[in-house]
């Protein structure tokens, strides 16, 4: 029953790399990874009733047992799984020699014995372990993310290693007798140090994504500033130009009131009020930095043809810096401009409401379906997963800055589903140190 075994450990790692590495979906149709299992189970069986361990077995089980239990495409579930086989193979045979040098070393014959492959796929599921927890999960990066020649580098270093091992191994076991436990512990130490290796080459790719995404980051801000600040520049030239135009207005007027054309006069005055409201503020919140950034989402959403409407006003300032209030009202508001301009009946509300200890801000935004979440985050509906998707990250950041709370959820109104956040800041909160 030893193949059984080596078969369920095997798909084990195969299902925690494609999930939490890879970030796919167990089919929703529950025969299908049924099925996926069973496949596993009948070719463990077939080894142990055949006593053989053929590659073309295993690679046949391996490739059709994650296609069936993953939710993607055909193509890319077969070449996920035979990435995964290759770079599997490798870190167990780094696993099962780590184990064999120790037997040898230790003066334990019958090396050639099957049990300790078991130990070495734990061993190896270590290895997925730490890169899990100390890389991926802890820089929330995904193996999806990383370049293709990451990826293959990482896999033509393990070859050269692997190769290079076998050889060294196989002068060491028939050559056991020459040397002392230097020279295995010396064996044990370079074998540590290529998995170390490895993990510096996913850490070198990791880096590279943290430093695109954070220059992306960047790049939006500044966009969002640019464009507020462009937004504003129109409205104090409209309003320069207004008052350079003064004098001439109150002439005008003068002479009509002199030669009393009453009508007139008011004819002129309420043109000039129709000229006020182009660039006065639509929207007073109670927050100079908040009315720049809703004015101008809302300067947006009229020339979208969004429905945009506040309601609330507040009492004091926001305890937040600019630019953190520009990150996350630009992102909540963008995001929502984004949703609701793909539906039929565009519409943005905001709600602000302050409480004796807490200021809530509350947007919703008309969307086309409900959207996939995941982990408390929506997951980017963009193709380019890698370059998107980052935005309610970076409220979640600036929320948690001023110790606040978010909460994202689905409403209906006037039959038509809304996205709706709601936001949560102590009043007078100070910065996480």
């Amino acid at each position: 029953m030893i193949y059984v075994a080596d078969n369920i450990l095997n798909y084990l790692i195969y299902l925690f790399i494609c999930h939490f590495g890879f970030r796919l979906s167990p089919r929703k149709n529950r025969l299908f990874p049924g099925a996926s299992i069973l496949i596993m189970l009948l070719a463990g069986m077939f080894n142990w009733y055949f006593d053989t361990n053929s590659p073309l077995v295993y690679i046949f089980w391996s490739v059709l047992a994650i296609s069936l239990f993953f939710e993607e495409s055909l193509l890319h579930l077969v070449i996920l799984s035979a990435g995964l086989m290759y770079f599997t193979g490798i870190i167990d045979s780094f696993s099962v020699t780590l184990i064999q040098v120790l037997l040898i070393g230790g003066g334990i014959s019958g090396t050639d014995i099957t049990w300790w492959m078991e130990p070495a796929y734990l061993l190896s599921f270590l290895v997925y372990l730490l890169v899990y927890f100390q890389l991926l999960k802890k820089n929330d990066v995904y193996l999806c993310d990383i370049e293709l020649k990451y990826k293959l580098a990482i896999l033509i270093q393990g070859s050269i290693f692997e190769m290079f091992y076998n050889y060294v191994f196989v002068f060491f076991n028939e050559n056991s007798s020459r040397y002392g436990w230097n020279a295995y512990i010396t064996f044990l130490i370079s074998i540590a140090g290529v998995i170390y290796s490895v993990f510096l080459t996913l850490s070198l790719a990791i880096k590279n994504i943290l430093s695109r995404r954070q220059n992306r980051e960047l790049r939006s801000f500044m966009q969002m500033q640019r464009q507020q600040y462009d937004y504003q520049l129109r409205q104090s030239e409209a309003i320069r130009r207004f008052r350079h135009d003064l004098v001439n207005h109150i002439g005008v007027l003068r002479e009509l009131v002199s030669q009393k054309r009453t009508d007139d006069a008011r004819d002129y005055i309420d043109t000039i009020w129709d000229m006020n409201k182009d660039f006065d503020l639509k929207i007073h919140t109670g927050d100079s930095f908040l009315d720049v950034i809703m004015n101008y989402y809302f300067y947006l959403a009229e020339k979208e043809h969004v429905k945009f409407a506040v309601s609330g006003k507040l009492t004091e300032k926001l305890p937040m810096e600019m630019v953190d209030l520009t990150t996350l009202m630009g992102n909540v508001l963008q995001n929502a401009m984004e949703a609701a301009t793909k539906t039929p009946a565009p519409e943005i509300t905001v709600a602000l409401v302050e409480h004796k200890n807490e200021t809530f801000i509350t947007v919703s935004n008309s969307v086309m379906e409900k959207i996939n979440t995941k982990k408390g985050f929506l997951m980017t509906s963009k193709r380019d997963k890698a370059d998107h998707g980052f935005g309610l990250k970076n409220i979640a950041v600036a929320v948690e800055k001023y110790h606040g709370e978010y909460d994202m959820d689905f409403v209906s109104k006037d039959g038509k589903s809304m996205f709706r956040i709601s936001i949560a800041v102590p009043r007078g909160s100070r910065v996480c140190g």
